[in-house]
């Protein structure tokens, strides 16, 4: 449940990442060709990069770029598969042998460990490090993921192992068995466990922040060295158990990251591809970059993809005018989605959004329930006594992208003699603010990600009415609909997974008929790689760049 990248403080120029999931439909990665031609053992992998991780502790992380990091140097009892399209949304078992068996209508479950897995220390990875690596996201100095803690049965007042001890909820009967006991039914308990703060670790270790600078390693690289903001250097892990470990390719004998470069430094770097930027990757390039990608050379060494992410106009339903449906579905059809398109670079980094899921979600559906139409959008706000129309303040940050997105916005309303005043919002304070009923407006620019390609992670968080909270509300819409809030719980309570994708795809154009948001696009990557990059394809799981456990070189000796 992550906003995206592309439409809040952290810059995506340069970046890894963006923010969510994706790479399959759309994705011209091929396996076999370019990029995506098997990679050979050896070398070092160069990461050119604006900004620096979050954070290493995956306790505290979570967004898209760190969690396709973590991978790295962190294990888990499952993960995502390897590979382009479905493959990498694909849950599958990693530390775990398998999936987990569920009981007690899917409200326990219970994993057995693989044998003989240690941390790079040496210490075992055993049920009591899954335990207390879990039990540190009751913490108060963490953040990270809410899964743990919205999922696993806990005692109101517990803060987590340094501080409460042992959480009676994870059971270890033995040193590779561990029981969760849930709060609720949750068929789908393997993919929440593929989140970053499910990572296990040696009990005792990780207080103060302290794997923020130097974690301890259970996946196939550790961290040699770390300059905050500037570079960080990954080696191999020789306790690592290849043998065991069938989604890490592990190719590279290492990784080295620098950050702080700006974008169109790693642009003309990436084009130019010399020296060991030939063995260099990074993320979605600039806007004014594209257009130059016209040689044979340079499109043999692009990716590009759907991220997986959505762009959309919030709508506040509690506010005068907006309160009314035909004023919501005016704007619907007022908005032009080609003038937003174009607005953030193009037909190349960003697609026009019908449905608020992206394309990249397991069940949705393919409808577009407002084609744009100033003709229908002028006979409802007729019908709803507004003619003459109104002015709306429209909350946004003082971004390139961003601004020419909302100018968009107010320039489609205009013919309705709507009237759009931009409210610039400081980056940093962007999110607090709009994510505060008391403080918003009529209407915001934002977006959003799923943690993986299920509409659990995308409709319940941003729609259902009872989560409204008066801080950090997801709900900017502030729709509170009996409908909608009926047909989630009874989404959650099926215990056919694909069924409830299904319904999550129905439930999408319900949603949509009460006009709560605007969809305006599903973020695109485009990226250019270095000459000997091979093993390279767009993830479905992580925002749509590079699946960092398949990438290594062509020809390390080069």
């Amino acid at each position: 449940m992550r906003r995206t990248t592309a439409v809040t403080g952290v810059t995506a120029l340069g970046m890894l990442m963006l923010a969510a999931c994706n790479g399959g439909p759309g994705a011209t990665n091929k396996a076999g060709a370019g990029p995506g031609q098997a990679a050979a053992s050896g070398g070092t992998v160069h990461v050119l990069a604006n900004a620096d991780f979050s954070h290493l502790d995956p306790g505290l992380g979570w967004d898209g770029g760190v969690n396709n990091f973590y991978r790295l140097i962190y294990r888990g009892l499952t993960t995502f598969g390897a590979g382009a399209g479905a493959k990498g949304t694909k849950v599958v078992p990693d530390l775990a042998t398998d999936l987990g068996t569920p009981s007690d209508d899917a409200k326990t479950w219970t994993y057995h460990l693989k044998d003989g897995e240690k941390f790079e220390n040496g210490a075992p990875i055993d049920s009591a490090a899954v335990k207390f690596g879990i039990e540190r996201a009751w913490d108060p100095e963490m953040g990270g993921s809410p899964y743990p803690r919205l999922l696993i049965d806990a005692p109101a007042d517990y803060k987590g192992p340094y501080q409460s001890g042992d959480l009676k909820s994870i059971e270890t009967p033995d040193a590779t068995t561990v029981v969760f006991h849930l709060k609720k039914s949750f068929p789908d308990f393997a993919s929440a466990l593929t989140m970053p703060n499910f990572t296990p670790f040696p009990k005792g270790t990780g207080a103060g922040h302290a794997f923020d600078t130097k974690p301890i390693a259970s996946g196939p690289y550790k961290v040699a060295s770390y300059v905050h903001g500037a570079s960080l250097k990954l080696v191999r892990n020789p306790e690592w158990n290849k043998s065991t470990d069938s989604i890490r390719a592990a190719k590279p004998d290492g990784f080295q990251w620098t950050f702080g470069l700006d974008g169109a430094t790693i642009d003309e770097r990436m084009l130019a591809g010399q020296g060991a930027d030939a063995d260099a990757i990074t993320g979605t390039i600039q806007a004014a970059t594209v257009s130059r990608i016209q040689t044979p050379q340079l499109k043999a060494r692009t990716l590009t993809g759907l991220t997986g992410c959505t762009t959309y106009l919030s709508m506040n339903t509690t506010r005068k005018n907006l309160d009314n449906l035909k004023v919501r579905q005016a704007i619907e059809y007022a908005v032009n989605k080609d003038t937003t398109v174009a607005a953030l670079g193009g037909s190349q980094l960003a697609a026009k959004a019908t449905a608020i899921q992206p394309p990249t979600m397991l069940g949705r559906k393919e409808y577009d329930p407002y084609p744009y139409s100033l003709d229908k959008a002028r006979q409802l706000l007729a019908e709803a006594g507004l003619s003459s129309g109104f002015s709306l303040t429209l909350d946004a940050r003082p971004v390139a992208a961003q601004t020419a997105v909302a100018v968009a916005v107010q320039e489609s309303l205009k013919p309705l003699g709507i009237k759009v005043k931009i409210n610039n919002i400081d980056t940093s304070t962007f999110y607090e603010v709009i994510a505060t009923p008391a403080k918003q407006h009529d209407m915001a620019l934002t977006g959003w990600c799923p943690d993986w390609a299920s509409g659990a992670t995308f409709l319940p968080p941003l729609f259902d009415g009872r989560t409204i909270t008066s801080t950090a509300n997801n709900n900017l819409a502030q729709l509170n609909d009996a409908g909608v809030n009926q047909q989630i719980d009874k989404i959650a309570a099926m215990k056919d997974v694909a069924a409830a994708n299904t319904a999550y795809g129905d439930l999408d154009q319900q949603i949509m008929a009460q006009a709560p948001i605007v969809p305006l696009d599903y973020d695109k990557v485009v990226t250019v790689t270095g000459s000997n990059i091979a093993g390279a394809y767009l993830s479905n799981s992580y925002s749509g760049g590079i699946d960092l456990v398949s990438v290594g070189l062509k020809d390390p000796g080069k």
